[in-house]
């Protein structure tokens, strides 16, 4: 099979299944063999591994996770893109793939059905619009992984990695540096895709601690509390917590 990274046999694959871009989907396919690359190199996939790809579309990134690790689990929701990933990914015999909406499915199962025990790194172009979602669920569920390597909307990349005093800074930076320490690899241009997205993209790494750098003794209210604080910037701490209805009485019993 021909690397999908070319622009002209993604689009020729395309148009064989007369496939259509789902925009409930936030489908944007790469195109770019250098990205691709540059994804892998920063992922550090090697043989060893068990790489979980959510969202792998027509299996432009899979054919190169495929290349490079041990065992590759790629869960695609949209049904009409397994046969093409049947196609695109026939000359490899380390991929499994699973139709299922990943937000849905139970991750540390799979990862150990799939896995057999190996070192689990998750690699994705993630859909924009649930981005966040996809990377909460695996981070509060405590998903038995190593590192989180994905292309996101660049201005979520940013969210992500920014530190105290920023513009950025906020509730998802907080959340995701208590549970890794994440890093922006590369910026990727919005002609990278089929079809362009309207904005600038990123890849982001997150290297997931063994431990978290605080300890907590309720995580679910600590995160609860540091919602309720950035959902209302201009108003103090006890403010916004006392606003946040049932949150507040419980959380002023526990301060």
């Amino acid at each position: 099979m021909d690397r999908l990274a070319d622009p002209g046999n993604t689009i020729n694959l395309i148009k064989k299944y007369g496939f259509t871009f789902q925009k409930r989907f936030g489908q944007n396919f790469l195109i770019d063999a250098h990205v691709l690359d540059r994804i892998m190199d920063e992922a550090d996939i090697n043989g060893e591994d068990h790489v979980l790809e959510i969202g792998p579309g027509i299996g432009s990134m899979t054919q190169y996770l495929c290349e490079r690790a041990g065992k590759v689990t790629a869960v695609e929701i949209d049904r009409e893109l397994i046969p093409i990933l049947k196609e695109s990914l026939k000359d490899y015999d380390n991929v499994a793939i699973i139709n299922d909406d990943i937000l849905k499915t139970d991750i540390a199962g799979l990862i150990e059905e799939y896995g057999g025990g190996r070192k689990t790194k998750v690699v994705a172009n993630l859909p924009y619009y649930i981005t966040t979602p996809i990377i909460m669920s695996l981070l509060e569920n405590h998903a038995p992984v190593s590192s989180i390597t994905v292309m996101v909307q660049k201005e979520v990349a940013m969210r992500m990695q920014a530190g105290p005093g920023s513009k950025d800074y906020g509730a998802l930076s907080l959340s995701t540096q208590y549970y890794s320490k994440p890093e922006i690899v590369a910026n990727v241009p919005p002609n990278c895709f089929i079809p362009r997205p309207k904005v600038g993209s990123a890849v982001i790494r997150l290297d997931i601690y063994d431990e978290p750098p605080v300890r907590t003794k309720d995580e679910r209210l600590m995160f609860k509390l540091i919602r309720a604080a950035f959902n209302q910037r201009r108003k103090t701490l006890v403010n916004s917590v006392a606003n946040a209805g049932e949150l507040g009485n419980s959380a002023y019993g526990k301060l």
